[in-house]
């Protein structure tokens, strides 16, 4: 069965600082910065920088993890992202020429959102196994600096640039579980794109959408698979934000140290954000200590949780975002 042999993170190091920004004229509220929105800066993509690079920089950051990775093994290559070089063709298609990689390997693009990790990997799994391929290179990349408007704090304070790329092999370390899905597309305006305008978001409604709904699909997703909230070593949510994410674990009743919160210094990096968890965290080769949230004074700070003997078995993946759309899914080390 396809599944997860490792992952290649890139994420910029130029960064925008969100604690002394202002909007018409007014200083945010660095409080509200740090405790609620989360995110004291954001991860930018430089000027010579695009969707297709960030994409070469993930993979050789994947190539560095893995030293003698044969490219010329690759059979399939997909990109999840909504901010693509061109229209047309499909981003997979240029990251194909830029490899040099076989004719006989098939590429093609998902246009999704925070959810699409999830979204992509179960597409994937089910298309390299449908059609007896054995290395797939999965990669996300939005940079939603692209289309985010400076003087709109609703946005301006929450995306960062970055890129992932996921190998995915019969042998990989960690095996996919059944994914739980749920579309509201009735709230689609809620998260927006409108041609010649900048992004749109109703945090407000995405948010009330999370709290009902998101909880809901974890734990159809946890029923569906068999598993309960015990059986879970790491519940890796999407970075949505701080308040989001402190919110799903106080509804879901999870402890602080099951459900980190990373994303302080580089933002909401879309489709990147769980990839980005993931090698971090709970890397297929390698056990490492991880971060959680802990709160005094109000004020979050980040503690180093003393877990370098600890080896998790089973992680939790959720994703929401554009659509209104949710995804959940467990994986589990083989």
């Amino acid at each position: 069965m396809i599944g997860i042999k490792d992952i290649g993170v890139y994420i910029p190091s130029e960064r925008v600082d969100n604690i002394n920004k202002s909007y018409n004229s007014q200083p945010v509220d660095a409080t509200f910065v740090r405790d609620k929105v989360g995110f004291v800066s954001l991860a930018r993509m430089a000027s010579d920088e695009n969707t297709v690079e960030l994409c070469l920089r993930a993979l050789e950051n994947l190539k560095q993890r893995i030293p003698d990775f044969d490219l010329s093994l690759v059979d399939f290559l997909c990109v999840c992202t909504q901010n693509g070089e061109y229209q047309l063709p499909h981003t997979s298609a240029i990251l194909h020429g830029k490899l040099n990689l076989s004719p006989q390997c098939s590429t093609f693009d998902l246009n999704l959102g925070c959810s699409g990790y999830i979204y992509s990997l179960d597409v994937v799994r089910h298309f390299m196994e449908g059609n007896g391929l054995e290395t797939g290179l999965l990669f996300t990349c939005d940079p939603y600096s692209k289309i985010v408007s400076p003087e709109d704090k609703n946005t301006d304070l929450i995306f960062g640039d970055a890129a992932t790329v996921t190998l995915l092999t019969p042998d990989g370390a960690w095996k996919l579980g059944k994914p739980q899905y749920l579309t509201k597309g009735s709230d689609a305006s809620a998260l927006i794109k409108k041609d010649n305008a900048p992004l749109f978001m109703d945090g407000r409604k995405i948010f009330n959408f999370v709290m009902r709904d998101g909880v809901a699909v974890i734990r159809k997703c946890l029923e569906k698979n068999n598993l309960s909230a015990d059986d879970i070593d790491r519940f890796l949510f999407h970075q949505a934000s701080l308040y989001v994410v402190k919110n799903l674990a106080h509804h879901l009743k999870l402890p602080p140290e099951k459900v980190p919160f990373m994303a302080q210094e580089y933002g909401n990096t879309v489709s990147s954000s769980i990839p980005i968890l993931l090698q971090a965290l709970c890397p297929p080769h390698m056990d490492t200590n991880a971060f959680s949230y802990a709160d005094s004074a109000s004020v979050c700070r980040y503690r180093l949780c003393q877990s370098s003997e600890r080896k998790d078995k089973c992680i939790f993946l959720w994703g929401c975002g554009v659509g209104l759309s949710l995804a959940a899914m467990p994986i589990l080390r083989r």
